[in-house]
């Protein structure tokens, strides 16, 4: 069994308002040497597979298929074992 910890973020090339909403407010809040903040996802999935490398292709599968809009989103996960 593995737990994959994805991370799913606007690509850098994409405006991200609500990360802009949020810079803005941090600004406001007196923390002005923020420079830039990105707002996205993170997913915690277990993955029942025969061995690590089918995991790492089961995750990568799903999240190019369901989780991740790949034209404006980029993905990143960690898999460990449970």
């Amino acid at each position: 069994m593995y737990q994959a910890k994805i991370y799913i973020t606007l690509r850098q090339s994409v405006l991200d308002p609500q990360g802009s909403a949020v810079t803005r407010s941090l600004h406001a809040m007196g923390y002005e040497n923020i420079k830039d903040v990105r707002v996205g996802r993170y997913l915690v999935v277990e993955v029942d597979a025969a061995g690590r490398e089918a995991a790492e292709e089961q995750v990568h599968d799903m999240c190019k298929k369901l989780l991740a809009n790949p034209v404006i989103e980029d993905y990143t996960f960690e898999l460990v074992e449970v």
